[in-house]
Formats: C-alpha cells, sequence, structure tokens
C-alpha cells in the first residue's frame, strides 16, 4: 500500500498550492500620466488601479489607517555625466475608518475628505489631477525628460506587529509597480 502515501502527499501538495493561491496580494498599477504645460510651470495628471486585497480592505474596515506614498521623479539624461535631477515631488495621504461617522477619511496634510465607502476613497487616492511638480524655468524647451511615478503603500507606517507580518504575509502586500516615459519640453507660445 505505498501507493497511497504518494497520493496523500500529492494531494496534501495541491492544497498547500490552492491556499497559497487564494492568500492574494493587492497591486497598485499606473494606467496613464501626463505632464502638461500650465502658466506657472508643470504639473501632473495620472490615474491608478488600486486594489488592496480582501486582507487589506477588512483591516482598514476596522479601523487601521493605512497610509499612501506617490512619488514623481524628472531627470535629463547627461552623456557626459549621471543624470540631472530636474524635479520630484512627494505626497503622503491616511485613509483611515472612522466607526462613529461610519465614513472614510483621506486625509493629505492638514486637507481631510470624507467618504461613505472605500472605493470612493480609493478612486481618489487613484486620481492626481493638475498637480504641480515643477517652475517653468526649471525645463528647457525642447530637452527630452524621463519621468517616473509610483503610487504604493508605506507599509512602515503599519504597526509593529503588522510590518512584521507583511514581509512574511502576502495577504498585507500590495505589489506597487513604476510607470516610466519620456517628456519633451514644449517650445514656449508666442503671443
Amino acid at each position: 500500500m505505498p501507493g497511497w502515501k504518494n497520493r496523500l502527499s500529492a494531494w496534501l501538495a495541491a492544497a498547500l498550492l490552492l491556499a497559497a493561491a487564494a492568500a492574494r496580494a493587492g497591486s497598485i498599477e499606473p494606467q496613464r500620466a501626463a505632464l502638461t504645460s500650465t502658466e506657472d510651470g508643470f504639473a501632473l495628471s495620472a490615474e491608478f488601479a488600486v486594489d488592496l486585497g480582501p486582507r487589506l480592505e477588512e483591516a482598514v474596515a476596522r479601523g487601521l489607517p493605512l497610509y499612501f506614498t506617490v512619488e514623481f521623479d524628472l531627470t535629463r539624461a547627461r552623456w557626459y555625466w549621471s543624470n540631472e535631477h530636474v524635479a520630484d515631488r512627494r505626497l503622503e495621504y491616511r485613509l483611515a475608518y472612522n466607526a462613529l461617522t461610519r465614513q472614510y477619511r483621506l486625509s493629505l496634510g492638514g486637507l481631510h475628505q470624507s467618504f461613505d465607502t472605500l472605493s470612493e476613497a480609493l478612486r481618489a487616492v487613484s486620481r492626481i489631477v493638475a498637480l504641480r511638480v515643477a517652475d517653468k524655468g526649471a525645463l528647457k524647451p525642447g530637452e527630452a525628460y524621463s519621468a517616473a511615478l509610483r503610487l504604493s503603500l508605506d507599509r512602515s507606517q503599519l504597526p509593529k506587529p503588522l510590518q512584521v507580518d507583511a514581509l512574511a504575509n502576502r495577504e498585507w502586500q500590495v505589489d506597487a509597480k513604476v510607470m516610466r516615459w519620456q517628456f519633451v519640453a514644449p517650445a514656449p507660445e508666442n503671443k
């Protein structure tokens, strides 16, 4: 009867693989991003697809605040030296659920906004509209620049026991991708 042991171990291995597949991580993927010229300088607009995964959605619904970081970087390539850093911008969002008001509160610095559902709050986190990232004189007309943008969950802001769990458990992880693109600064308009 040695065959039943092989079947049992194969069945256990398959069950473990299914359990690992069910414990899925969330993801944040950039959908689109663009730099536009404004009167004062250059502004960033972007949109992300945000999926926290079931474990983090449950955690925020139980009152655990989540912190998100938007990171933007603009560089210009130089053949004679390392790339020139032109501009950068960093934003930090705090998302928390208030059980008393039954609303999700999204904070950016001293600004706060409340939402009835988690999906509405995540939609607000996932959209950047006309965020000023560089002054008018910071970019040279006709020059090519490399832009990089990322929205991520800041795991370092989680309580210490959850930070350790987030390293080992995929249910606490959110994969964040970086969007990179080339941008050519437009020539100033003659009036």
